[in-house]
């Protein structure tokens, strides 16, 4: 009997766990990067294995899709598991690979953003764990990786390549940006579940 192979469902069951394995092979692959990048470009390079260990941290068990559908949903369904897969595919994996792009081949300040993306992502983390005083699925890789790793990041490429306030301004909108356009579909998708 041959089994029906879906690789987009698939993919949407078991990328999260396919994450880890797919982060330690990116941080094994690391020495040649930086060979041939250099190292400020190689800390970008970095940001997207880390954003790997932390989206297994969040998602390999489903537990960042129960806490957002239980503390912000009620118990209803705001984040599927089709919505997690495209918003981090897209939004980490597809970004950080331009972001690393961009700042090979066109400004080194460009990794501004992702460094950005990594911090503030790490920071909601950290806040939300302080304020509620619990665990939040994604916290220990936001403490211990996002927030060293991410301003290691900011503040060398700043430093190598003389990046200003306007550079900064544009990198941490972009972070910003990509995470309104998560919170305005969480409540577009609250919204919907009220009808």
């Amino acid at each position: 009997m041959q089994k029906d192979l879906n690789l987009y469902s698939w993919a949407i069951n078991n990328w999260a766990i396919a994450s880890l394995p797919i982060g330690i092979l990116l941080l094994l692959i690391g020495p040649f990067i930086f060979k041939g990048v250099g190292f400020e470009a190689f800390l970008v390079f970095l940001l997207l294995p880390a954003y790997m260990f932390h989206q297994y941290e969040e998602h390999a068990h489903g537990e960042f899709k129960t806490f957002v559908n239980n503390l912000v949903g009620k118990g209803k369904e705001v984040l599927s598991d089709k919505a997690i897969f495209w918003i981090n595919i897209l939004a980490v994996w597809l970004v950080s690979l331009v972001g690393l792009y961009l700042s090979v081949y066109v400004s080194l300040a460009a990794g501004l953003a992702i460094g950005y993306l990594t911090v503030l992502n790490g920071f909601t983390h950290v806040v939300m764990g302080i304020i509620r005083r619990s665990y939040n699925p994604g916290f220990w890789t936001s403490l211990l990786v996002f927030l060293p790793l991410g301003g290691f990041t900011l503040y060398a490429i700043t430093r190598a390549s003389n990046a200003g306030i306007v550079q900064h301004v544009i990198g941490l909108g972009f972070a910003i940006l990509v995470h309104a356009v998560l919170i305005i579909y969480i409540r577009q998708q609250l919204s919907n579940s009220a009808i």
